[in-house]
């Protein structure tokens, strides 16, 4: 069994946790610290533990990935890997990955970007999706509160972004 990290337990994670939970894989997923209302999410949706982007998990990890666009993770997220696991920045941004030792490379551990998906990438990830059946996180607003959802999912995105606390 694998053990797959999650940083930034967002609108992405809550959908990669179902395909990894089918694969058979043993999530753990990080969150902002502090943040224990995505923290008992991802319990729910299947995490075996969940935790601060601070703390490190009790095994080491045979691959993450990287949602929040925060690059001071690329390096936690080396430290927390087994030898010859990815850490895959997952995100369309992400802040400059700060300096660290050529160490947390050592023993073929491997950084990627995922900026390159194809069409047929979607359609494998949407037949997969069919079958495990993926289901979404959604909250429905009436037309009249159209201004406050759109206020809500801007603000999400500059949270996420770091932008503003």
């Amino acid at each position: 069994m694998q053990r797959l990290g999650i940083y930034g337990f967002g609108a992405a994670a809550h959908i990669l946790i179902q395909v990894a939970l089918h694969q058979g894989k043993q999530v753990y997923a990080f969150t902002r610290d502090g943040d224990l209302e995505s923290q008992a999410f991802a319990i729910r949706l299947g995490a075996i533990w969940a935790g601060g982007s601070s703390e490190s998990p009790a095994e080491r990890l045979d691959a993450a990935i990287i949602f929040a666009p925060a690059g001071d993770l690329v390096p936690k997220a080396l430290k927390d890997v087994d030898k010859g696991a990815s850490v895959v920045c997952g995100g369309i941004h992400m802040s400059d990955i700060p300096a660290f030792t050529y160490e947390l490379l050592w023993e073929e551990r491997i950084i990627r970007s995922v900026a390159n998906l194809t069409r047929k990438d979607g359609h494998e990830f949407l037949g997969l999706a069919a079958q495990i059946p993926v289901k979404v996180a959604t909250r429905l607003f009436p037309l009249h509160e159209a201004n406050e959802a759109l206020t809500m999912l801007w603000k999400n995105i500059w949270k996420t972004a770091g932008r503003i606390s």
